[in-house]
C-alpha cells in the first residue's frame, strides 16, 4: 500500500517508495557488523526501504529529496534492488518529471543520487539541483561526471544553510560524507543517511559501518535528533520501513 502523505507548516509532504530489499552480496554484512553495539532486533539482514519524498508548497512549486536507485545499469545496481520505481510514484501522486522545481540531493550515494541523470540526459529538467559545496568537492570522478556535470547549469552549490523555497531549508549534517544535508519543513527533519536504522534511534551512538568519518556522523546525529526531540517534532527517513517517525524529548 502507498504511504500517506502528511502537510507541515503549509507544505505537502508525499513519500516516494523507489525500492524495497536487502543489500546486494558485494557489501552486505550481518546486521551486528553494520551497527555495532546496537540492538537489531531478530534477524541479522537488514530489509531497506528506499525513500525519496516530494515536497509540493502552497504555490503549487515542487521539490523533490533524493532520486533514488536509478535504472537497471545504474551506480547502484552492484548492490541495490535495482530498478527503482521513482518515476511510476510520482506520477501516482501527479508529478511529472518536468513539473519539478528543486531537486534537493542529500549526498551523492548511489542509492540517492542515481535517478538524477539517466543515459547522460537530467531527468527532471527544469530542476535546480541543490547540492553542498562540500558533497561536490569529496565526490570521486566517476560520480561528478556521471551525476553533477551532466546537470550543467542546473547544479546550485550551497554552503551550509540555505533556503531552497520559503519555508523549506536544507542544513549541512556532515559525517556519512562530507557534504550530507537534511531537508528542514517546519518541525519535520527529511534525515537522509543521518539516521539509517532504528537502533540509531534507540541509541545515537551507534556508528554505521559505511560512514565516512563515524566519529564525526555520530556527533551529527546525536545534536540533529536531540533538536527535533527537543521540539516535539518529527523526522522522515530514507530507509526505514515507515517513512514518519515522531520523536518524543528523552
Amino acid at each position: 500500500m502507498p504511504h500517506q502523505s502528511i502537510t507541515v507548516a503549509g507544505v505537502d509532504v508525499f513519500p516516494l517508495c523507489d525500492a524495497v530489499g536487502p543489500m546486494g552480496a558485494s557489501i552486505r554484512r550481518p546486521l551486528p557488523e553494520m551497527f555495532p553495539g546496537g540492538c537489531h532486533g531478530e534477524s541479522d539482514e537488514w530489509i531497506l526501504h528506499f525513500h525519496c519524498y516530494l515536497l509540493r508548497d502552497a504555490a503549487g512549486r515542487t521539490v523533490l529529496v533524493d532520486t533514488g536507485i536509478g535504472p537497471e545499469d545504474s551506480p547502484a545496481a552492484s548492490w541495490a534492488p535495482v530498478p527503482g520505481v521513482l518515476g511510476a510514484e510520482l506520477a501516482r501522486v501527479g508529478v511529472s518529471p518536468e513539473e519539478v522545481d528543486a531537486v534537493v540531493i542529500t549526498h551523492l550515494h548511489s542509492d540517492h543520487a542515481s535517478g538524477a541523470v539517466i543515459g547522460g540526459t537530467p531527468v527532471f529538467a527544469n530542476a535546480r539541483h541543490v547540492f553542498q559545496r562540500a558533497e561536490i568537492d569529496a565526490a570521486a570522478e566517476d560520480v561528478l561526471g556521471n551525476v553533477v556535470r551532466p546537470l550543467g547549469e542546473r547544479v546550485q552549490v550551497v554552503d551550509g544553510q540555505a533556503d531552497v523555497l520559503p519555508g523549506i531549508r536544507v542544513f549541512h549534517t556532515p559525517g556519512h560524507t562530507p557534504g550530507h544535508q537534511v531537508v528542514q519543513v517546519g518541525d519535520l527533519v527529511l534525515t537522509g543517511d543521518v539516521v539509517l536504522h532504528p537502533a540509531q534511534l534507540a541509541d545515537p551512538k551507534v556508528p554505521y559501518l559505511y560512514d565516512d568519518d563515524p566519529e564525526l556522523a555520530t556527533a551529527t546525529r546525536m545534536e540533529l535528533l536531540e533538536r527535533v526531540r527537543a521540539a516535539r517534532g518529527m523526522i522522515a527517513t530514507a530507509h526505514f520501513a515507515e517513512p514518519f517517525t515522531v520523536l518524543s524529548p528523552a
